[in-house]
């Protein structure tokens, strides 16, 4: 156990497995990256309970995966359960994590929404004959046990994408959060005990250790991850070994293309909410930006003055228009990258050094006279950084776009919407918007090209990637 010299002012948390609560002997401090400090302690799982979990899975597949009816009714009472608690888990959320509380709120409150949504996806069955000889059926069968890796950034809303597609599905889970952030998830974990089946969701804590374990445990049928592409390669190769489904969601270096027609106010504040909301640690968020040279000097005074402005905080500060990022490691990749930039000649118009206060904070900060090859533009800086470049022609501006091992999302931004949608078309990766970004709907399947992920979650498609195809083939004679 962590030494009790260490403050804990929220109460024990435990991991749940086969429908109960399960403590464990070694646990792991949570910091709050507000202050930089330990505020609560995590389960640690130790590999024997890996095991336990993973066979509570696997017992509770067999009844969970024969009736859809009572899979859905139990995720929507999921959702119930997750409503009641929305302000509890936000503010749980925020503090280890670091979003602004009244974002936190936003989002718990749209968690349960969005589980509604992704019960009412279909599993369709597919007539591919029916004729004097046969009538053959496409069914969608469930795969069993699946691990289910979230990231820290989104640590409940991710998390839950999969649980709910892998349930309705009719597979069963073993989830683990990140150990930055495991205490919503785990807290979930615990709600959903009297709602779930014993084993259907099991929900574990622990470091890279842990995942190592869960990846290449040979009770699990399929592995969704939502990562750093880096881990999401580890990952891809423990699958490998057993022939494993995955579902990679890896990172991204979205580019925004602003053509020469905008409306710079409007474009302002689109490119500024997507530095400061969650202190742009969004997978899908722009994280570069070409600017026709047209409109490139009014772009970049607007977005100085308005990241100039921005106030840092702790996210549970009412006052505070941007929390801190999530961890050490972020800070100290964000902090690197900037000097690194500024070090090829990049200028900070504002923003671009770490204060000097406790925590894991970052300004807001813009970056100009900078281009690709600098480090700052073509690695994904996961921070409220934005590098911001001129072009003079739009297909050079889609050539340079393009010209990265990423492709998660893009988008091109013009007063004029067909020709926005043409260049848009353009672009290599998975999602391209139109004079918005990081717009999201469950219908919509979200992945990744290129460097950026394997396979797709959400809408049909992400339902279909936690089943297996099975031809019914009947005689008609």
């Amino acid at each position: 156990m962590t030494s009790d010299a260490v403050a804990r002012d929220v109460a024990p948390f435990a991991m749940t497995i086969a429908g109960e609560p399960v403590p464990t002997e070694q646990t792991f401090g949570v910091i709050n990256p507000a202050t930089g400090e330990v505020f609560a302690e995590s389960p640690d799982c130790t590999a024997e309970q890996l095991d336990l979990a993973v066979d509570a899975a696997t017992q509770a597949f067999r009844q969970w995966g024969r009736d859809e009816d009572r899979r859905r009714r139990a995720v929507l009472a999921c959702a119930d359960v997750i409503e009641a608690h929305a302000e509890e888990l936000a503010a749980l959320r925020t503090r280890e994590q670091g979003m602004v509380l009244k974002d936190s709120l936003r989002f718990a409150r749209r968690w349960p929404a969005r589980i509604r949504d992704f019960a009412t996806i279909p599993i369709p069955v597919e007539v591919v004959q029916d004729d004097d000889v046969a009538r053959v059926e496409l069914r969608r069968r469930p795969l069993g046990v699946v691990a289910a890796i979230a990231p820290w950034n989104f640590p409940v809303l991710l998390a839950m994408a999969k649980v709910v597609n892998a349930l309705i599905a009719g597979n069963t889970v073993v989830l683990k959060p990140s150990p930055y952030t495991p205490l919503t998830t785990l807290r979930i974990g615990e709600l959903l005990c009297d709602v779930l089946p014993p084993g259907v969701l099991n929900v574990v804590a622990g470091g890279d250790d842990l995942g190592s374990l869960l990846t290449h445990h040979p009770g699990v049928s399929k592995i969704s991850f939502t990562g750093s592409v880096e881990a999401g390669l580890q990952v891809a190769a423990a699958a490998a070994r057993d022939l494993k489904r995955v579902t990679l969601e890896l990172g991204g270096n979205d580019a925004a293309i602003v053509l020469d027609d905008v409306d710079v106010d409007r474009v302002t504040d689109a490119l500024i909410d997507q530095i400061t909301f969650n202190c742009g640690q969004v997978c899908i968020a722009v994280k570069r930006v070409y600017v026709h040279e047209h409109v490139y000097p009014a772009l970049v005074e607007a977005l100085a003055e308005r990241a100039g402005s921005l106030r840092l905080g702790d996210g549970m500060d009412p006052d505070t228009d941007m929390g801190p990022l999530c961890n050490a490691m972020q800070v100290e990749r964000v902090t690197e990258l900037v000097d690194d930039a500024k070090a090829a000649g990049g200028r900070a118009v504002t923003g671009g050094q770490r204060p000097a206060r406790p925590g894991y904070f970052y300004p807001a900060t813009i970056v100009t006279n900078v281009s690709d090859g600098v480090r700052l533009v073509d690695e994904e800086q996961f921070g409220p950084v934005l590098p911001v470049m001129p072009f003079a022609d739009v297909e050079d501006a889609v050539r340079r776009a393009n010209a990265t091992t990423y492709g998660l999302g893009g988008s091109v931004w013009s007063a004029d919407t067909a020709r926005a949608t043409e260049v848009a078309s353009q672009l290599e990766c998975g999602v391209a918007w139109v004079n918005r970004h990081t717009r999201t709907d469950y219908r919509v399947p979200m992945g990744g090209w290129k460097s950026s992920g394997i396979g797709v979650e959400r809408g049909v498609q992400g339902l279909d990637a936690y089943c297996r195809l099975q031809a019914i083939d009947v005689p008609k004679t």
